[in-house]
């Protein structure tokens, strides 16, 4: 029996959008990804070394650090004068108009002694140098300590203490001091000093700059050279400040040396090789073994996004040299994929996403060996989800795995305790740490990309749910079959390798529609059948709706898809035959309209809706028999369960013929337990 058609089959629309989140991933990824040597190596000061020896294999400067560089850059700048021009017409303008406006009142206002000590003052003013209040706030905050002034092709200097701006000038006028005995500042106020006093500092943007530049130009961004041929570092030892400066040199130099259009758009052709074969083989895996993710736009989707996702925050930490990549929980993804898809898949894309992420690093078989052991321990210890526990547990057997792992690697290279690089194991842990998001985590992907995870049907498996709770309050009859058929299910998923908690939470809510017209049903009813009051075509329409009603009451609480597919595929489209045999036997001469009769479908199309139907078949059915007698009971279900598989129930779903029959055996085994005979306890007799 083959899987349902439609998940086999792509039309030509879909093929064509598959491609497009294909050759998008691997756009991304490459768009990203580092080209250039330097940022390959990883190393930090008071870290040993991790590669090999380190030979510069030509000669380079040892660049100062940017630190190193703005300090004396400061320094430097101490030094720098901007350039003012001075117009010496402003000054004898502005005196002129105050003598103007003074002598022009009549009758005088101030004293003529006044007019001539604020001109001296005036002149003074604008000799030493008016400024713009924003030049002026600007040389302050630069921390300019003096000025060039410039007339006529002559520059002087000039400090800032003796430069004015309106406000100190304006301060100047009408400070006395000495003075103050032979004048009133109040008469001052009175002239409107603050009137004539106007910046003639223009700033000279050219010559400030040829000044800059002319400081700066004798700044040296290197601090010595390092000779071909020389060691620069060997693997184990520690880095220095010395030595780090070294190694960001060397980086910088290499970038100089191999930052052309034709190297970089060569390194960009070799990446986007890379990853394209390993995409292919992705694809190949899908092609060949689970053709039915791939007409999947949401499967698609989430596995596309891993080989995306971890790049780009690899090459992020390896571009910024930030944390190191080992702190990255790669094994979260398996884990999510184990969650909601299967094992074989999770470990097939993590060896991808991992490969893909190697290609930043200089030295990636470390990386990718202790990669691949976390993902396989992650994906063992993970089969399931469906307590916090377990993946606390699964964290925890994953960070052992990593850094037993990389010590051995680390012995084998180092041959001594001593030399081992302790710091690593730390970035590892936080790993192990970092895996415990994966729970929240679970939450979020389900509601973007329409997933179950085992921890949701856990939840929702629980009969103190409200949906179910007010089943067993409405149809408590249904509410038992549903129990019953749960347990019957879930004994079959157990022995034929289904999903339990997955059939089992279906076979809990395949029967919710029911609540809209629970007297309906036979297993609620008393010793009055509301059936007996309508026509056949009727009560196979009520009888029918409840799969239509089961739905609307599925959305409306938000249950999974998966859970409205139990709801809908339960019966399939199969009759109600007690209404259509009914219904042809008391009109005989007249034609049928089968189709009032038959569900909406669809039929089955997963191995756990196939056992669903199964299980409510029979344990429906065996409520009718007479007598539970072995022979009775087997015969219910050979008949039932034949009779499915006759109709082609079960064409579109992947189910053989040897599940069959163990299925039929265990719901033999269960019946006979649940409907064993009792024993009739004998009275006591009277004397």
């Amino acid at each position: 029996m083959n899987r349902h058609n439609q998940q086999n089959s792509l039309t030509p629309k879909a093929l064509i959008y598959r491609i497009v989140i294909t050759v998008t991933a691997l756009f991304i990824v490459c768009l990203y990804m580092p080209r250039d040597e330097r940022s390959t190596y990883q190393f930090d000061v008071g870290k040993p070394w991790r590669y090999s020896q380190l030979i510069a294999t030509y000669d380079f400067p040892i660049y100062k650090s940017a630190e190193t560089i703005q300090t004396e850059q400061d320094s430097i700048l101490q030094h720098y004068e901007p350039y003012f021009a001075i117009d010496e017409t402003v000054g004898k303008e502005q005196i002129e108009k105050f003598k103007a406006t003074i002598n022009g009142q009549k009758p005088a206002t101030i004293p003529a002694n006044y007019l001539a000590y604020v001109e001296n003052k005036l002149e003074h003013i604008y000799a030493q140098g008016v400024m713009d209040t924003e030049n002026f706030d600007q040389m302050h905050s630069d921390e300019v300590a003096s000025i060039r002034i410039f007339a006529q092709n002559v520059a002087k200097e000039q400090p800032m203490t003796q430069v004015f701006s309106h406000k100190t000038a304006y301060e100047y006028l009408i400070d006395l001091g000495e003075d103050s005995l032979h004048y009133d500042r109040r008469v001052l106020r009175k002239c409107n000093l603050s009137d004539y006093i106007v910046p003639n500092l223009t700033y000279d943007k050219t010559k400030s700059e040829e000044s800059r530049k002319d400081l700066l130009s004798s700044l040296s961004y290197s601090s010595g050279m390092v000779m071909s041929g020389q060691k620069i570092i060997d693997r184990g030892d520690i880095v220095d400040k010395e030595t780090y400066d070294i190694l960001t040199s060397l980086e910088k130099e290499y970038t100089r040396r191999n930052t052309s259009k034709m190297q970089t758009h060569t390194v960009l052709l070799g990446q986007m090789l890379y990853v394209a074969l390993i995409i292919a083989c992705l694809t190949l895996y899908f092609n060949l073994f689970r053709r039915d993710y791939l007409a999947n736009t949401r499967h698609i989707l989430f596995i596309a996004s891993m080989p995306v996702i971890y790049p780009l925050i690899t090459s992020f930490l390896i571009k910024h040299n930030l944390f190191n990549v080992y702190i990255i929980p790669f094994a979260m993804a398996p884990i999510f994929i184990r969650v909601f898809m299967d094992s074989r898949t999770a470990f097939v894309t993590h060896v991808a996403t991992v490969l893909i992420s190697a290609i930043s690093l200089k030295y990636p078989y470390e990386f990718i060996a202790t990669q691949l052991v976390a993902g396989m321990v992650a994906i063992y210890s993970l089969r399931e989800l469906s307590q916090r526990s377990q993946l606390i547990r699964s964290a925890f057997y994953v960070t052992l795995a990593s850094i037993a792992f990389y010590m051995s690697m680390e012995l084998i290279h180092e041959k001594d305790f001593a030399r081992l690089e302790y710091g690593m194991y730390i970035y590892i842990i936080i790993n192990g740490i970092l895996l415990l998001f994966a729970y929240p985590l679970l939450f979020l992907f389900e509601k973007v990309f329409g997933f179950t995870s085992n921890v949701t049907l856990v939840e929702l498996s629980n009969t103190n749910n409200e949906l179910l709770k007010r089943l067993s309050e409405v149809a408590p009859g249904t509410f038992q079959h549903s129990m019953q058929v749960a347990n019957l299910a879930t004994e079959v998923a157990n022995k034929i390798g289904a999903k339990a908690l997955l059939v089992r939470t279906g076979a809990l809510y395949h029967d919710i529609g029911k609540m809209n017209s629970p007297a309906y049903f036979t297993e609620n009813q008393n010793n009055f059948n509301p059936h007996d009051r309508i026509s056949y075509e009727q009560s196979a329409a009520i009888v029918i709706s409840h799969v239509k009603d089961g739905l609307k009451l599925a959305d409306k609480y938000n249950l999974p898809q998966v859970i409205k597919d139990f709801i809908s595929t339960h019966h399939g489209k199969g009759k109600t035959k007690y209404f259509l045999i009914s219904y042809k036997n008391q009109n005989p001469d007249q034609p049928v309209d089968e189709s009032l009769f038959t569900y909406p479908g669809p039929n089955p199309f997963t191995l756990e809706q196939a056992i669903l139907m199964m299980a409510d078949s029979v344990e429906a059915a065996s409520r009718s028999l007479n007598e539970y007698t072995e022979e009775s009971i087997s015969g219910l279900v050979d008949k039932i369960v034949d009779s499915q598989v006759q109709e082609g129930f079960f064409k579109d779903c992947p189910i053989t013929f040897h599940d069959i029959t163990v299925a039929k055996d265990v719901f033999k085994e269960k019946l006979k337990t649940i409907y064993h005979t009792r024993i009739s306890y004998p009275e006591l007799k009277k004397k």
